[in-house]
């Protein structure tokens, strides 16, 4: 396979030096480094620098311009890799670029918990965010032609798409998914001093694994994890922060009949959620195939949307009596019903109710048939 190119290196590009600083944030393992060596290169002038490293995490928490640049030299474009390991990242980065505004400087972080909240503040109207996904359709797409990657869709829907994991044989790719479904993938929320229940966590996202495309009752996993409600929230916060999950609101607007304060949880990874599970069964084994390929075609979507730099309002939309859309989209002033089928057997159409109190509305029907002209 020819060699892939992250199209957030085209989004990022236009944004150097131009006196912000490029925030890079996005899970474990999902490229982050690569982005950031490969705008070291086109640059030629940079430095990588890895925040992990004690030394690394001494030496910027001091706050010294005079060793911090000694240590930069003369290097145009600084790279700070998993950021969020510096207790006081943004005062830090505001200090760097209020001082050499001519320096383009790059944070990536895995947990936005630490990065975002720690650099809003110092940073206000000085940085420019960018959210890292897992491999795109479209990215895949440049490297390998479509009958390929077709007849690669199964093993996707399997395997995930992190870079290494999707790059390696079958035999190789189980054990790699056990090992970043582990702790490693949220290790920075193990790490906060308020979470010391890792068997909690992984037993929460087990649940969600299991309901995934359902609506999700905080009660219910309360009482199935025995914790109370404001603990499951306070760590499905913090899992949607170091982006191992996101969550679909409601879409309701004028109707009693419409749910208007249920969430659905998905994976920005299915690879990482049938490994929690222990399910990698062949797509005609498994039972929740409607449901793998909603939670795939929904973050393909994310991901299409974030490359052509589009911002785009998503919801599920269903009423008390089992009506229901997979995807609302709110974009351009019109709301883009969608709904995903595996094995579509039968016309799909739009409930009248939400047809008629909504009119000004598109609908699309995604299989695997079609998919390809609305993911990329």
């Amino acid at each position: 396979m020819e060699k892939l190119t992250r199209y957030l290196i085209n989004l990022i590009s236009p944004w150097l030096f131009k006196g912000k600083v490029i925030i890079i944030l996005g899970a474990r393992q999902v490229g982050k480094t690569t982005v950031s060596k490969a705008l070291i290169n086109n640059v030629g002038d940079g430095l990588y620098v890895n925040c992990e490293r004690p030394v690394v995490k001494e030496l910027l928490e001091q706050m010294n311009v005079e060793n911090i640049m000694s240590f930069v030299g003369k290097a145009k474009l600084v790279v700070f890799d998993e950021a969020q390991k510096i207790s006081n990242i943004g005062a830090v980065l505001k200090l760097l670029v209020d001082t050499y505004p001519e320096i383009q400087w790059i944070a990536t972080g895995s947990s936005s918990f630490d990065l975002s909240n720690q650099v809003n503040e110092p940073l206000t109207g000085r940085n420019k965010k960018f959210l890292m996904f897992p491999l795109w359709l479209g990215e895949l797409e440049e490297a390998e032609n479509r009958l390929v990657l077709n007849e690669k869709l199964e093993s996707i829907l399997r395997f995930g798409l992190y870079p290494d994991i999707y790059l390696r044989p079958e035999n190789e790719k189980l054990p790699l998914l056990e090992e970043l479904a582990g702790d490693y993938l949220y290790r920075d929320v193990l790490e906060l001093q308020t979470i010391k229940n890792s068997s909690l966590l992984r037993n929460l996202l087990k649940a969600l694994a299991l309901q995934l495309g359902s609506e999700v009752s905080l009660r219910e996993l309360s009482v199935l994890l025995g914790v109370s409600i404001e603990t499951i929230q306070r760590y499905l916060l913090l899992l949607e922060q170091s982006f191992v999950i996101f969550k679909l609101g409601s879409f309701s607007r004028n109707l009693r009949s419409e749910l208007n304060k249920s969430n659905k949880f998905y994976f920005y990874d299915l690879g990482i959620r049938n490994s929690l599970i222990n399910n990698f069964n062949p797509m005609a084994l498994r039972t929740d195939q409607g449901a793998l390929w909603e939670n795939f075609c929904i973050v393909e979507r994310m991901k299409m949307h974030a490359a052509k730099g589009k911002t785009v309002n998503m919801y599920f939309w269903r009423t008390y009596d089992q009506k229901e859309i997979d995807l609302i989209e709110e974009y351009d002033g019109i709301l883009h019903a969608i709904e995903f089928k595996w094995n579509p057997k039968k016309y799909v159409t739009v409930p009248k109710l939400f047809s008629s109190n909504y009119p000004n509305h598109d609908f699309t029907l995604i299989h695997p048939q079609n998919y390809w002209e609305y993911l990329v």
